[in-house]
């Protein structure tokens, strides 16, 4: 069977580089030696798991993608980029119709799907890669959908803890307050407790010190009316190790969808996971 190609885009930032090393060592794919980076950055290539890979800048990525199709046909992109680079990411990945996973949290997510489904491209879109996590989400989800209002009434802390480079809220957080919106709690995703102190974190959080450069902390509490019945879920993910499987598989449901003619299409990560 033909290896996927996979162009990483992000390096040399840490989620980006996991995957990029998981891609390697994965038999069904074959990483693209270049990747798509931010104006910030200065230096020119990134190892990972001792391959060398060209960082690319903004204002080099037209001519550069351009030739890396001409010379190594199509592929798939995946970005763990940053929020502020997410739509226009996307624009770009449309025009020159490569299929991306978005793993990048951020941007404005409306115009990011719009993107899409005006174009000729394909996506999986999420703002989770964890399967363990989108499966807990796709449970809230159906209780939503079979018993909506059932926490009428209840109050809602919602409180999420990421490393401190993580500029946006949770992806996941905001997904899940709209959950908690159809299970009928009043609650908007501005109220969400954002922590990003690596002191708070693990003194009053007691995050392990060695996870405060990548965590992923999140509790949902649900307090009733008279504040005698309090429901809480918690996930707490130390390190991004859980992020990498569920980015392969979306890579690989991604590719086959593209083999039967997808165009303008969307996928979720509950898609990837009900292919698995």
């Amino acid at each position: 069977m033909d290896r996927i190609k996979v162009m990483v885009n992000g390096l040399p930032g840490n989620m980006a580089s996991n995957v990029a090393k998981l891609i390697i060592d994965d038999q069904r794919f074959d990483l693209v030696s270049k990747s798509l980076t931010g104006p910030e950055i200065t230096a020119h290539q990134h190892e990972v798991a001792e391959v060398t890979i060209d960082l690319i800048l903004p204002d080099k990525r037209e001519r550069d993608i351009l030739a890396i199709k001409a010379n190594g046909g199509n592929f798939i992109v995946v970005d763990y980029s940053h929020p502020t680079a997410v739509n226009g990411n996307a624009e770009f990945y449309c025009r020159h119709n490569l299929p991306f996973v978005m793993g990048t949290t951020g941007g404005d997510r409306q115009l990011l799907e719009k993107t899409v489904t005006d174009s000729s491209n394909a996506a999986v879109i999420a703002p989770n890669m964890a399967k363990q996590i989108v499966g807990f989400q796709a449970m809230m989800e159906y209780a939503a959908d079979s018993f909506p209002g059932l926490f009428k009434g209840y109050t809602l802390t919602v409180k999420e803890s990421h490393q401190k480079g993580k500029a946006d809220t949770s992806g996941t957080a905001k997904a899940m307050v709209k959950v908690f919106n159809l299970l009928g709690v009043s609650f908007s995703v501005d109220q969400i407790i954002k922590e990003r102190d690596p002191d708070v974190q693990h003194k009053k959080w007691g995050i392990p010190k060695k996870h405060l450069k990548g965590h992923g902390w999140h509790t949902y509490t649900l307090t009733s009316e008279d504040r005698t019945v309090r429901f809480e879920f918690t996930h707490n993910v130390n390190g991004r190790d859980i992020y990498v499987p569920g980015t392969l598989d979306a890579i690989q449901y991604l590719h086959t969808k593209v083999n039967q003619g997808a165009q303008g299409s969307i996928y979720t990560m509950t898609d990837v996971l009900k292919a698995c």
